[in-house]
């Protein structure tokens, strides 16, 4: 059965492409890739849920101690009867807390729209569905945006619970709010640049603190979902900006016709 609640320190640093190249062949013999990867790498889309003044965000973007989200996320493109997983994603003084549920598409698309739990399955957890539920309850919600990225992934070879993943090609979409509309978006993230993140239950290895110092990779600030939604908010202000402007410029122009008109 997949891992479905996972409590664990992550960090996340912006690679160019040159540090990622040694950065992969440094990881030869130390960690191995998930085995669920074909060729390359696999694609994950998520679905954010939000209130309509997109207050989780907001929430999260001004970093207190605790905040949460809720996304629909499925791995590649998802049919009706295919599944998925509704997850709460949880960070607390830097731990983050991620619990999920297994669901089928069809399943989780009624479950969070009418908030009614589904006709219990052995893929379902239970616990994590009602803590779901109670989320809704409080907060309202509805799908903000569609978000997607592929994603190179690999585990500890001697340390279980460390994991290593690298996305890239991240895109969004506030149009066609459904996982199964395709993983079609705008590019969101600098072309050539890939976000690597580092996740352990306890201290990173030795040879992972070695490997980022030698190369001087730091951690940063970054999250998908709100550096998406600054990107909004910036394209927002931009086009009232521009609106604002030809509505100058058109005023002008009337007075400046009218005080010819009089002229005359």
């Amino acid at each position: 059965m997949a891992q479905e609640v996972f409590n664990r320190l992550e960090n996340k640093y912006i690679l160019d492409e040159a540090i990622l190249q040694r950065v992969l062949r440094s990881l030869d013999g130390m960690m191995e890739l998930d085995a669920y990867i074909q060729d390359d790498a696999y694609t994950i889309g998520n679905l954010y849920y939000d209130t309509d003044d997109n207050h989780l965000i907001r929430a999260s973007l001004a970093k207190p101690a605790y905040k949460e989200k809720l996304r629909l996320r499925a791995y590649g493109v998802p049919g009706v009867n295919d599944r998925v997983y509704v997850e709460i994603k949880k960070k607390v003084a830097g731990w983050v807390n991620k619990r999920r549920s297994a669901l089928l598409l069809g399943e989780a698309y009624a479950f969070l729209q009418s908030g009614e739990l589904p006709a219990r399955q052995p893929y379902m957890n239970l616990q994590v569905l009602k803590e779901v539920q109670y989320m809704l309850m409080c907060y309202h919600l509805h799908p903000a945006v569609y978000l997607a990225y592929d994603r190179r992934a690999y585990h500890g070879a001697r340390q279980e619970d460390l994991r290593i993943s690298f996305d890239s090609n991240m895109r969004a979409r506030r149009y066609a709010l459904s996982l199964e509309a395709g993983d079609h978006g705008e590019p969101f993230l600098e072309q050539g640049k890939t976000l690597m993140e580092i996740k352990a239950a306890g201290g990173l290895p030795m040879w992972l603190c070695k490997l980022l110092s030698a190369y001087k990779i730091y951690p940063v600030n970054y999250s998908k979902y709100g550096r998406e939604y600054t990107r909004q908010l910036r394209k927002s202000t931009q086009r009232q900006e521009v609106a604002a402007s030809a509505s100058r410029i058109l005023q002008y122009s009337r007075q400046r016709g009218m005080q010819s008109a009089f002229a005359q």
